[in-house]
């Protein structure tokens, strides 16, 4: 835990929400912390000095905050905003000056925050108060894995008790996670693995202790969207040594529109930056949706598994999964790093074994030809006669990351002292 004394850096426009901001602050302040305000208002004038003006701001996304307010549209000038609000929060950042962000706003401030707390880095403490907080508004791809939010109740236009309430609630959330937030670990180079629940997906019960033996920090992501965020953040920020990609579910769901989805560059950062992959299609012959929404009619006669009451899922055609595999395929095909494909025969998810709700040959054999020909060269392809959660799958991807190791493809693991 910090033993610093924590720096929060709240962002809103302080000339329509100044009682807010400074509210907040005075929280924070309470409560043992300090508090600098980045002021990302455009026309107004506040009634007092922001640490951080909005001047300053304009000036971090290389312009004037005359010119931003020249260009005669709100959302324009807002993004533009954005890019400034971010470009400054990095550096003070970088520069050991914050230890936690703290947002506030609308619709439109959200849509700033949105982009300022994606780009800090996982494991900063990044709290967002918003009227549209939790809201279908927001795209699952705009959201940082790590965010913190609440619904601003209440508050939109000035203080009541309602919203101190909120806002003190907000303000001690975003100091406590600073005092109590811990470095990601650097001793052991980190390997991310994408799977479902042990429910459907089970490689990853032999693969952790195995590559954890072998000196390596693993971390299993949930492809129920987010999941899928944060291995994209991590790659983002260069942490990763390895991905085992094990399970595309997400991309198959934004190919066919559904909610649970990482958005459309997913399975994309890490080969952009050269990362090592080993990538399988786990669950990618599914679409996910809501449980508690009524079965759109397209997929009433569709095999169907109910999970549990928020998630439900059910087989794509034959058609549906050759678009899935080619959107794999193209993506793959683009990595900058080494790349490996295994298809397991025997079935792709838990639920399409013989027996259970998903089961389906002709499917599965129309994925398996379709991932034959969108998966080229030069990723290395193998196929191993096995169900994707029997051993000789998992057997199959460590062989692959020890000769990967072995050939300097991927960074030697180290044992803790």
């Amino acid at each position: 835990m910090t033993q610093v004394k924590p720096g929060i850096l709240i962002v809103g426009t302080a000339d329509t929400k100044a009682d807010e901001l400074l509210f907040m602050k005075q929280c924070i302040e309470e409560g043992g912390g300090s508090a600098a305000i980045m002021d990302v208002g455009v026309l107004g004038r506040p009634r007092f000095a922001p640490e951080f003006p909005n001047t300053e701001v304009a000036f971090a996304a290389g312009t004037t905050i005359e010119a931003i307010a020249a260009l005669g549209d709100e959302n324009a000038a807002m993004t533009k905003m954005a890019e400034g609000a971010v470009a400054l929060a990095l550096r003070l950042y970088g520069q050991g000056r914050v230890h936690g962000l703290l947002a506030l706003g609308g619709t439109m401030g959200t849509d700033l925050a949105l982009d300022v707390t994606a780009a800090l880095p996982l494991g900063m403490p990044k709290f967002v108060v918003s009227t549209v907080a939790y809201s279908h508004l927001i795209p699952p791809d705009r959201i940082a894995p790590d965010l913190m939010m609440i619904l601003w109740a209440g508050g939109l236009y000035g203080l009541n008790a309602i919203c101190r309430s909120i806002l003190a609630q907000a303000a001690g959330a975003v100091l406590g996670a600073c005092r109590a937030v811990q470095a990601l670990p650097q001793e052991r180079p980190l390997v991310a693995i994408s799977s479902l629940g042990s429910s459907n997906l089970r490689y990853m019960l032999p693969l952790k202790p195995a590559l954890e033996q072998r000196g390596y920090e693993v971390a299993v992501f949930h492809s129920t969207g987010m999941g899928g965020q944060a291995i994209e953040a991590l790659a983002a920020q260069k942490r990763l040594a390895a991905v085992l990609d094990l399970c595309l579910q997400e991309v198959g769901n934004e190919v066919h529109g559904s909610v649970v989805t990482s958005g459309p560059r997913r399975l994309e950062t890490a080969g952009a930056l050269g990362i090592p992959q080993i990538v399988a299609p786990g669950a990618l012959d599914m679409i996910d949706m809501q449980t508690w929404k009524p079965r759109p009619e397209a997929y009433g006669e569709r095999p169907y598994h109910a999970h549990n009451r928020l998630i439900a899922s059910v087989s794509m055609t034959p058609e549906e999964r050759r678009q899935a595999a080619r959107v794999v395929g193209d993506k793959l095909a683009r990595a900058k790093g080494p790349v490996a494909f295994v298809l397991p025969r025997g079935g792709i998810q838990g639920w399409d074994r013989e027996g259970q709700p998903l089961h389906d040959p002709q499917g599965l054999a129309a994925m398996h030809e379709a991932l034959r020909g969108a998966v080229r060269s030069p990723v290395e392809f193998s196929e191993v006669d096995a169900h994707i959660n029997d051993a000789a799958f998992a057997d199959t991807v460590l062989a692959i990351f020890d000769r990967w190791v072995a050939e300097g493809k991927i960074a030697p693991g180290k044992e803790l002292a």
